[in-house]
């Protein structure tokens, strides 16, 4: 019971630094913009590194779940993160950021599809649900604290702190970029990662035939499916205003409200997160009150109104629209993959590895 108890820590754990690092990219973006004179063209190039390693991956990993098994693919997740970060942060330049921001994708990517399956065993199938729940609460977690460290890191960097993690991080890091800082801990914090997990002895997960993939024939089936492919497209919709909210917000409210992106922008973004992870909750009270596409529908109309008050306001009501567009938002990742499943009897794992494309 306790090997138990240690196992669903980790795997908590897990679930907060693949948050960490994953949704760092927003508070930094207008940083990576200025430091490397990027157009936005250019700087669009940034996210899309670090998510198409989930469209790369996601299929690929599931068929690696059951050749080589949890550990060992854990252990291959955290060292590209690890390395990616690293990369980047000794040579901050653009190339090495597109280069970094794929390998930490990759990592990341090999994460998602390990982790649920290993909850459900070390947890109990019984409790699930709930420690699923938990996960998510701990991702969360994690979104709301980045940007408050990235702040946190730029404001004290340089400025006198003699804090002893900010005199190592100014030996190592350009005064002129001291945002590169977060991803110096990125790689500190993956390769601890690493450490751990090989120290861990993991249970015996045997994978559910929802949780497998097949890349033959049931995969020919399923996109022969027109509604697979409207599913495919809402899950790409949704990711896309998602990640374009959570990545691109700071730097809109620089150039058209002249917000400081390092202090208030970063609080939107947090709060963003914030209120997406108290949206998930809520979400799950109403489910269990309402049919789930009328409440997908509510909250896809509530979401709407928010980015169109966002975009069309002005003073304090842009930031509260963008940071409330969060709640909104919450439920309908969960709500499209979980239709999305009920809508077919057949090959649940490779129907969840498109959508994870997508």
């Amino acid at each position: 019971m306790k090997q138990r108890t240690l196992i669903l820590l980790l795997i908590f754990l897990i679930f907060f630094v693949i948050s960490l690092m994953s949704n760092i990219l927003g508070p930094i973006i207008p940083d990576l913009i200025s430091s490397f004179s990027l157009s936005m063209g250019l700087a669009g190039f940034l996210p899309f590194s670090f998510f198409v390693a989930y469209g790369v991956m996601s299929l690929p990993s599931g068929l690696m779940v059951e050749k080589y098994r949890e550990k060992r693919n854990l252990l291959l997740a955290f060292f590209p993160g690890a390395l990616g970060a690293l990369v980047f942060a000794l040579n901050p330049k653009f190339q090495f950021a597109l280069i970094s921001l794929f390998i930490i994708g990759v990592g990341m990517a090999m994460l998602q599809v390990v982790i649920n399956p290993l909850l459900r065993v070390a947890g109990g199938e019984e409790h699930f649900a709930f420690n699923s729940v938990l996960g998510q609460l701990a991702f969360g977690a994690a979104s709301f604290m980045s940007p408050w460290l990235y702040s946190y890191l730029v404001q004290n960097l340089f400025s006198g702190n003699d804090f002893f993690l900010i005199r190592i991080l100014e030996k190592w890091v350009p005064e002129s970029m001291p945002w590169v800082s977060v991803y110096f801990l990125f790689a500190v914090i993956a390769l601890l990662m690493f450490l751990v997990i090989t120290r861990v002895k993991f249970p015996e997960v045997e994978l559910k035939s929802d949780e497998k993939v097949d890349l033959g024939r049931d995969l020919g089936r399923l996109l022969r499916q027109g509604k697979v492919w409207l599913f495919f497209l809402g899950v790409f919709c949704y990711v896309g205003t998602e990640q374009g909210i959570a990545n691109w917000v700071s730097q809109y409210l620089q150039d058209y409200h002249g917000v400081d992106p390092a202090t208030t922008g970063a609080q939107v973004i947090s709060y963003f997160w914030g209120l997406l992870t108290v949206g998930c909750l809520l979400g799950l009270v109403l489910l269990k009150l309402m049919d789930s596409k009328r409440v997908l529908m509510i909250f896809t109309l509530g979401a709407m109104v928010c980015l169109g008050m966002g975009l069309l306001g002005s003073g304090a009501m842009v930031l509260v629209a963008f940071a409330l567009s969060g709640f909104f938002l919450s439920v309908m990742w969960s709500i499209l993959i979980s239709l999305a499943l009920n809508s077919v009897d057949f090959a649940h794992g490779t129907l969840a590895g498109i959508l994870c494309s997508g």
